[in-house]
């Protein structure tokens, strides 16, 4: 059986959809001929953790893990939040917004021009020494590297070229082309700077895997030798033996992270005005926020009168989060609202598909989670603008509900399953050692 290094940021007992993607690879491996070796930091900072997650690493895989040292320590020095974990998305908000603190704009202003490519570089050259010495007396047929943190290619690309093995860079987001790279307050010499790790990154590998179809476009121009789409996915094993009741109220459910640029306002809109103009909806409503969500999200919320119909729940784990999703009656789905969210798959939106539940979309019409959603004929995608859209759609879904009824998604979706997903990643692996 060959051996593959995997080298990531986030594993295990870490939560969220940057934990997913490799734990699944991880999962199915074996299956086709590949025997998975994991590198990890030892203590890394992470939003959430889900140990529950443990349980789904394949008995004997080698894990190594490795003490990183995380600037975000002093981050929570400067700015009074010791103890706190870092949130995803603070550093546009703040950048954006232009309303954070002097420290926390000093400290963004740091984590940009100074932890290049970002704040785990420190991690960079021990990895590579470690690794060299490691993989003298234990080789391996091939490493992979996924990021953000993009620090991860970093390290694989020095140690591939010194070993002389190959490597496949999986990027699970952008790396210049991300929406948030915009606000980080970069010099236009740090801006360079990263433009030129990311194309040696890119023009090095044997291969380079991206998410969607905008970023396999986005990543051509810079030359690499292969170039990949291998989504994101859900899980079948996940729900096979779920046989979850949907509610009895017409749930609208919300599971992940919240965050404030992807709070769609035209929907606590409607729903406002369909709780006060339609007879029995407000006792029918229920909405279901599962997760990190910025308080933006219950103030408007609040403004349109639904506090009653809101059930807020907190970050939970990943088996009782998709519970929650197959009882929904609707799933909501909010993508970015800058023009380079066109190229973003969100790690939710496959599991939304497993759960065959009507799913409301925001986002850009016409990127690849619009063209994803009605191939596999699972729902709609609106502009946070849309209010006639939006609306004309919840009201052929409460008509349903009314009926005793509710829409099964029936399109394309097996296409997406992680097992058909790693067997399509074993393949690229045998083609390219």
């Amino acid at each position: 059986m060959k051996k593959i290094l995997i080298i990531s940021y986030y594993w295990p007992p870490a939560g969220g959809s940057g934990v997913q993607r490799w734990l699944k690879f991880v999962k199915y491996f074996r299956k086709f001929g590949y025997e998975p070796i994991v590198y990890t930091p030892e203590n890394p900072e992470y939003m959430a953790q889900d140990p529950g997650l443990l349980s789904e690493i394949p008995s004997g895989t080698t894990i190594i893990r490795k003490k990183i040292l995380e600037p975000y320590n002093l981050y929570k020095i400067l700015t009074g939040k010791r103890g706190e974990s870092i949130k995803p998305g603070f550093i546009a908000r703040e950048a954006k917004g232009g309303k954070g603190k002097f420290t926390e704009k000093l400290s963004l202003f740091i984590r940009s021009n100074v932890f290049i490519p970002d704040p785990k570089c420190f991690w960079i050259r021990p990895s590579i020494r470690f690794l060299n010495r490691y993989l003298a007396e234990n080789p391996v047929d091939a490493i992979i590297s996924t990021g953000p943190p993009h620090s991860m290619h970093m390290i694989a690309k020095a140690v591939a070229k010194r070993r002389n093995i190959r490597w496949i860079a999986d990027f699970r987001d952008p790396w210049t082309k991300m929406y948030t790279f915009k606000y980080m307050n970069n010099t236009f010499l740090t801006t360079l700077l990263h433009k030129r790790m990311e194309r040696n990154v890119v023009r090095s590998a044997d291969a380079v895997v991206v998410v969607t179809n905008l970023m396999r476009d986005e990543f051509l121009e810079l030359g690499p030798k292969r170039i990949e789409v291998i989504t994101n996915g859900y899980d079948a094993s996940d729900f096979e033996h779920l046989r979850e009741e949907v509610e009895e109220k017409f749930t609208i459910t919300y599971t992940g992270l919240f965050v404030k640029d992807r709070n769609p306002s035209v929907l606590w809109k409607i729903l406002g005005e369909m709780v006060r103009d339609i007879p029995g909806f407000r006792e029918s409503l229920a909405i279901r926020i599962i997760g990190h969500t910025d308080s933006s999200v219950w103030q408007e919320i609040s403004s349109n009168t639904l506090d009653n119909s809101l059930i807020n729940m907190d970050y939970m784990p990943h088996n009782e989060v998709v519970k929650w999703q197959q009882r929904a009656r609707v799933l909501l789905l909010a993508g970015g609202q800058e023009p380079e969210a066109k190229g973003i798959l969100t790690g939710k939106f496959f599991e939304y598909l497993a759960a065959r539940r009507p799913i409301l979309s925001f986002g850009p019409i016409g990127g690849d989670m619009d063209v994803a959603l009605r191939e596999c004929e699972a729902g709609a995608m609106f502009d946070y603008s849309d209010y006639a859209g939006a609306r004309g759609w919840i009201e052929k879904q409460y008509e349903l509900y009314k009926k005793g009824e509710i829409y099964i998604p029936s399109g394309k979706i097996e296409n997406y399953s992680r097992e058909g997903l790693c067997r399509r990643m074993s393949s690229l692996l045998d083609e390219i050692i």
